[in-house]
């Protein structure tokens, strides 16, 4: 059984700053302090997190939206999840960014869901602030 992760986030730097940090292999590999491979292209494979997770990018619109099916070592043999990224603008010049990822494991929820939280959001966070 697997359920869905849904989480909101606002950063103080535009869509396309974001979309860079999280789809450029040298930024994100900055921002995450771990080594990353990210393809430019639809059908691309991407791993990060030192080979922790991997997978192909199924859809990008730079500046709006990245949709990954996405696996991490952990999974299942052959078990991918589909994690889409939507970035929007905000009237303050930022960004609100919802993460929709299914199919993750039952067991490997609250693990997904922290990972997300503390590897990508909260160090996008203080890289932008020290940026600043």
């Amino acid at each position: 059984m697997c359920k869905t992760i849904k989480q909101r986030v606002k950063f103080n730097a535009p869509p396309a700053v974001i979309y860079d940090l999280l789809a450029d292999s040298k930024k994100h590999s900055a921002v995450t302090g771990k080594q990353a491979t990210i393809s430019r292209k639809i059908g691309g494979t991407f791993s990060a997190s030192g080979n922790e997770v991997s997978g192909i990018n199924v859809d990008l619109v730079p500046g709006q939206r990245i949709v990954q099916a996405w696996r991490h070592r952990l999974f299942p043999e052959g078990i991918f999840s589909m994690a889409a990224v939507t970035l929007t603008p905000t009237a303050d010049g930022g960004t609100e960014l919802v993460l929709t990822h299914r199919g993750v494991p039952k067991d490997l929820i609250p693990e997904t869901e922290l990972s997300w939280r503390e590897q990508y959001w909260s160090r996008i966070k203080a890289f932008l602030a020290h940026a600043g």
